[in-house]
């Protein structure tokens, strides 16, 4: 197998709900050899969760049966496009199944691939007696769990291929195992081959947001605009020595520059040298982008390392219910008034459960969507003189029956509280819904045994031997030199783009320079110490900073952010997506003549 040979995978989907338009653009368009989908993240498990729950036969994304795989079989058939998706959520062997019978009413053999063995649930008791704790926060193992998955890694995606199967159906898998797996069966990577086991990470891991690599959630939203209607997905050429490309299908809008591609990599990661999926740990610190063609930008020097002895497990667990209320205020004094009206209703409904015996709210929070309600002390001066706003009350609490009393006194106040209001949303109260929340533990992988089967027979795989390292500490924030020289002040928007999202409780929020040089202004300027005043509002715990100057960017880490994570969290972004957009707008000293030279 030469060095130049290559295998062009599609990134056809970054969450559940994703266009349809995606992998038909790609297949017809794309030149592709494979499309990974990712279906999966925490919240969405959760929801999983729930439907399992409500009718055994659900539990996985049947957009991906009915919607994409039904009309495009066909044509995948026919091109030999073969597909890795983590559409099975808590549910593999019915996805498998629904697809079976698709493929069957359209008359077209498929041999279909499952990986199992993710799913912990029926082992929780066993577990509960090893005292484990939750990775983060130390919490002791919930009392019942509604939920538990591991992680699983890639080489059993790859064995599923080599078996033959034309799909591959997984469920919870880490999301950039989709990809490193099509490339270690293409490539044949042994186990000990961490550099490119890491490069191949990191392009499942581009790949797994869909357009977000290509222009999607740019900072530099003007430069993809034009073609937000016909936006193109991303493609990962790679080769076998671990270099890969990112393009797009030709004649489709987006882009696909060093920054857009950039900003992606940083996503929702920590510590760039040590960036810990069950395979490697892969360490992009020195990463090069290089702009190799109009469209492309190719990616070289990701480095790798043996991997931890464990696998991340999600659980989930029923911990009450919750309510949101939202009503729209406009005309004179509009903040005021919002505030004022949340304020009375909340006391209102307080009075009321404990006149019923029952307690206060575990949780309340209230939102005024219009007044730069997410910037806390950086909110500008005018925010609070806004003349229409919408106001959102979210509350937690135990018991159903008393968030069905909020909700009962959000409607029934409508004539005796504040004027200029008028509903917004689903007409009606707010329905009571149970809050499932997160719980993360580590668990030895040789707890955990993933079965691969291909039309429903066992492969009988074998998780292959690789040798485990512990997880290294953390690395040490950049170090940039003190600045003696003439400054400007600026907007961070004017030197850097930014991303930010959700892991658990923390979040990230990538910085990439616009050039090399502003580089180390980034390292001086934006420290942890400023970010965690930045975003005083939000975050309890720590902000740690890391390098990756390959690429000219920082990460940022700010824990205890997240109100307990995107599944249980009463914060209007509980995902974190707006936080770069926040970051970019705070104050930076410039060497002047860095700005002459590199701003027109």
């Amino acid at each position: 197998m030469t060095a130049s040979r290559s295998v062009r995978i599609g990134g056809a989907a970054g969450y559940w709900g994703d266009s349809t338009q995606a992998p038909r653009q790609l297949v017809e368009n794309g030149n592709v050899d494979y499309l990974v989908f990712d279906y999966l993240a925490e919240v969405t498990m959760s929801v999983l969760v729930r439907a399992k729950a409500a009718d055994p036969t659900k539990g996985y994304a049947a957009d991906f049966v009915h919607l994409v795989m039904k009309p495009l079989l066909p044509d995948l058939k026919a091109r030999g496009i073969r597909i890795v998706v983590n559409a099975g959520g808590v549910n593999v062997t019915a996805c498998a199944e629904a697809l079976r019978k698709v493929a069957a009413d359209l008359g077209i053999p498929l041999r279909i691939g499952t990986v199992e063995g993710d799913d912990l649930l029926g082992r929780v008791d066993a577990l509960r007696s090893r005292d484990i704790r939750e990775m983060f926060s130390g919490a002791p193992l919930p009392r019942e769990l509604t939920s538990a998955n591991a992680y699983l890694g890639a080489f059993p995606i790859a064995a599923a291929l080599s078996g033959g199967a034309e799909v591959v159906i997984t469920g919870r898998c880490v999301d950039s195992a989709l990809t490193l797996g099509v490339l270690i069966h293409e490539f044949g990577w042994q186990p000990e081959a961490f550099d490119q086991l890491a490069a191949g990470t990191l392009a499942g891991h581009i790949l797994e947001c869909g357009a977000q690599a290509t222009g999607g959630n740019f900072t530099d939203w003007q430069d993809s605009v034009s073609g937000w209607d016909n936006m193109g997905y991303p493609i990962a050429e790679c080769f076998d020595d671990g270099r890969f490309v990112i393009s797009k299908p030709e004649g489709t809008g987006g882009i696909v520059s060093r920054l857009s591609v950039g900003e992606q990599i940083l996503y929702e990661t920590g510590d760039t040298r040590a960036y810990i999926v069950p395979d490697v740990i892969c360490d992009y610190s020195e990463a090069v982008l290089e702009q190799s063609a109009p469209g492309e930008v190719s990616i070289t020097g990701v480095k790798g390392r043996a991997p931890t002895h464990t696998f991340k497990v999600s659980a989930t667990y029923r911990d009450g219910y919750r309510a949101s209320a939202m009503t729209l205020v406009t005309g004179f004094d509009a903040v005021a008034k919002v505030r004022h009206y949340s304020d009375a209703l909340l006391r209102r409904v307080r009075r009321l459960l404990a006149e019923r015996g029952m307690a206060d709210f575990d949780r309340t929070a209230v939102h005024v969507i219009g007044a730069e309600t997410l910037w806390g002390e950086n909110a500008s001066a005018h925010a609070a003189e806004a003349r229409e706003v919408v106001v959102q009350i979210d509350v937690r609490h135990q018991e159903k029956a008393a968030i069905e009393l909020f909700s009962k006194e959000t409607t029934g106040v409508a004539l005796s509280m504040t004027t200029g209001r008028c509903g917004v949303g689903e007409a009606g109260r707010p329905k009571a819904t149970p809050v499932v929340a997160q719980f993360a533990f580590l668990l030895d992988k040789s707890e955990v045994v993933p079965v691969v089967s291909v039309d429903g027979l066992s492969l009988g795989f074998v998780s292959p031997h690789q040798p485990h390292a512990p997880a290294p500490p953390p690395s040490a924030p950049p170090k940039a030199a003190v600045c003696d020289r003439p400054r400007s002040t600026r907007r961070l928007i004017d030197i850097a783009v930014a991303r930010s999202g959700d892991k658990g409780n923390s979040a990230n929020v990538g910085l990439m320079a616009r050039k090399p040089e502003f580089y180390e202004v980034l390292c001086r300027e934006v420290t942890p110490q400023k970010v965690a005043a930045w975003f005083g509002h939000v975050t309890k715990g720590e902000v740690s900073c890391y390098g990756a100057p390959g690429m000219g960017a920082v990460n940022f880490v700010l824990r205890e952010t997240l109100d307990g994570g995107g599944t249980s969290s009463l914060h209007l972004d509980k995902l974190a997506k707006t936080y770069g957009q926040q970051l970019l707008a705070m104050p930076v000293e410039v060497p002047t003549a860095l700005l002459d030279e590199n701003i027109s």
